[in-house]
């Protein structure tokens, strides 16, 4: 089982030429709307990864149709609160390249009270996941109250601080971040990614797909070719996948092998939440 303490959004879509300079003002050549927040986008990829998740967040009275939305893709949602802030969301510009721009607005996601994440997680079992990302607040009371019951903690580093990765630091299992997060994280700890004190740190590559450091060593692993159109959301699929295959007894070499697939597949979709790729989908198109 799977407790993801996370965002919920309405993302906003423009298609542009290209990605506004600043002072720009830019016609959209589209315009669509959806689920998303990296909180939503990991559950709906775990959910869709055949493991069991529960939703731990906030939403405000304009957004009652995403805990829906959620629902209609597997995800449990009795732990996310209605509340009187509105929904968080994010207006995203996407050039031809798929390339993108964001601008988050944080609302209702960052008015979690500790009594609405105590009294998911009192549900929890020994050894089920508390997944997290960093577009919500609780986040050192949740990964202290999961590591007392047992749970292995999750983090995907973004949108990426440093303070709050070293705030955590001795509560996390699994750290999931870029290059260039763990570049910076490195030069704010003063210590490498196998000096972290993490069992598993996974550094995403892009298109040069990704690094696995635990205490045994490092090992690379390449990227499925993929003709990207947008890669809004790739690594939020990525990290739900990875986290629902480990829920699910894989081991970490088969874990990552999957969720490249499922990345690379996305990048292949425009939008987030709404277009994850499911497990059979990933099956077919791989010949697996």
């Amino acid at each position: 089982m799977i407790w993801n303490l996370g965002s919920i959004n309405i993302d906003n879509f423009y298609e542009v030429p290209h990605l506004p300079a600043p002072g720009e003002t830019l016609a959209a050549l589209s315009y669509g709307f959806g689920l998303g927040g990296k909180g939503a986008n990991m559950s709906v990829a775990a959910a869709r990864a055949a493991a069991r998740v529960s939703h731990i967040g906030a939403i405000g009275p304009d957004g009652r149709w995403t805990r829906d939305r959620l629902i209609e893709y597997g995800v449990d949602t009795p732990h996310i609160a209605q509340i009187e802030v509105p929904t968080g969301h994010a207006n995203i510009v996407i050039d031809p390249e798929g390339e993108n721009s964001i601008v988050l607005f944080q609302g209702a996601n960052v008015h979690l009270t500790e009594a609405i994440i105590g009294a998911a997680l009192s549900e929890a079992s020994h050894k089920d996941f508390l997944l997290m990302q960093n577009e919500t607040n609780g986040q050192e009371y949740a990964a202290t109250t999961a590591k007392s019951l047992g749970l292995r903690v999750a983090y995907a580093a973004a949108p990426f601080e440093a303070a709050a990765i070293e705030r955590l630091l001795g509560r996390i299992d699994l750290l999931v971040l870029n290059e260039v997060e763990a570049a910076q994280l490195e030069a704010s700890t003063g210590k490498p990614a196998e000096a972290l004190g993490v069992a598993d740190v996974v550094i995403t590559l892009g298109a040069k797909g990704c690094r696995w450091v635990s205490n045994a060593g490092e090992k690379h692993f390449d990227a499925y070719p993929a003709d990207a159109v947008d890669t809004t959301g790739a690594g939020d699929t990525f990290t739900g996948y990875l986290v629902a295959a480990l829920d699910r007894g894989m081991e970490m070499e088969v874990a990552i092998d999957l969720a490249l697939k499922a990345g690379a597949l996305m990048v292949t979709r425009r939008g987030t939440a709404d277009v994850i790729p499911d497990l059979k989908e990933i099956q077919d198109h791989f010949g697996i």
